[in-house]
């Protein structure tokens, strides 16, 4: 008769066992919660042939991007869902009482009418670029090889939601003070065919069906949305303020702060990326294919900002100096 062998119970997940003492909250609610890398040829663990696992395969495991270990991965700011409430709550109660604060100066009336025009060209139309950025973060983070790649990029694309209805307020409130400029009503002709957004429109069109998760990744992250935070974002703040619209140029600024995060969990994964050999060369080689595109946009789009000098060149200039950052 064979002895029974009594296993010694764990104290914690065994995939978090090694590194001998507590695991954090981060570690416990985002590390290896995949399912669908346990069986590289069956994904989701039916026929092989299914389309699902072959999408899968081809897009996920297939990517030209290889690494030992995606599951390493960790998000430098460690950020889980509850503390990610809580951080984007404190941020809307700021956005809002943005709102509030200049709703109650009348700050509408005071605009001139030429900047309200100008807004209803370049930035309530951003809502739909904004839902381009949103549907992009949640392929990438679909498709990701790691669970902790996927929660970055789902906090990503809750954060590009939010920026909409931002900006969707602002419509509303807009449409009121301004009845004769078209807001909430001429934005969807603006965003096809203003050759202001067609750049931005192409660009991010052809991201949306870039299938391979890492290319979108980068496509995305390293070289569309840069191009959106400096030339939407920054230079469009810019303008505001030189027109006296503080309030859009506050609220641009609360948007780059979560773009700035979003920055640095895509910069931790580039370097841990560059752990592989070869690594460097596909990144290389995907930012070469897409800055052009890019570079394209942010000319058609600071071009119209016509009160802003050289707003092309430095937003290009600041793209290229977050990639130089990246150590490729």
């Amino acid at each position: 008769m064979s002895e029974v062998q009594v296993l010694k119970p764990l104290k914690t997940w065994s995939h978090l066992a090694a590194r001998r003492r507590k695991p954090s909250e981060y570690e416990i609610v985002s590390a290896n919660l995949h399912y669908n890398d346990r069986d590289a040829n069956a994904p989701y663990e039916l026929d092989p042939d299914l389309a699902m696992n072959q999408w899968c395969k081809k897009n996920t495991f297939g990517s030209p991007l290889k690494h030992d270990d995606w599951n390493a991965f960790r998000d430098p700011e460690e950020v889980v869902y509850r503390s990610y409430n809580m951080m984007q709550d404190g941020q809307e109660n700021y956005v809002f009482g943005l709102f509030d604060q200049f709703n109650s100066r009348e700050h509408d009336k005071s605009l001139d009418p030429r900047w309200a025009g100008t807004l209803a060209r370049m930035y309530t139309p951003a809502r739909y670029l904004f839902h381009t950025v949103q549907m992009a973060s949640a392929y990438v983070g679909q498709m990701a090889p790691a669970s902790t790649i996927t929660n970055c990029n789902y906090f990503q694309m809750a954060d590009s939601f939010r920026w909409l209805s931002h900006t969707a307020y602002r419509t509303k409130e807009l449409s009121l003070a301004f009845a004769d400029k078209g807001f909430a009503a001429d934005e969807r002709h603006y965003w096809e065919t203003d050759t202001a957004w067609q750049g931005l429109r192409e660009l991010m069109e052809k991201v949306l069906v870039t299938w391979d998760w890492a290319e979108a990744f980068v496509a995305l992250n390293l070289v569309a949305k840069p191009a959106i935070d400096e030339a939407v974002l920054r230079k469009l703040g810019e303008s505001a303020r030189h027109n006296g619209d503080m309030l859009l140029g506050l609220l641009n600024d609360a948007q780059l702060i979560d773009a700035a995060r979003h920055r640095r969990w895509a910069t931790a994964l580039v370097k841990m990326a560059l752990e592989k050999p070869g690594n460097a060369e596909v990144i290389q080689g995907w930012i070469a294919k897409w800055e052009p595109l890019a570079d394209q946009a942010i000319e058609a789009y600071c071009g119209a900002l016509a009160d802003v000098p050289g707003a092309a060149e430095s937003a290009k200039q600041a793209t290229r100096e977050f990639r130089r950052s990246l150590g490729l």
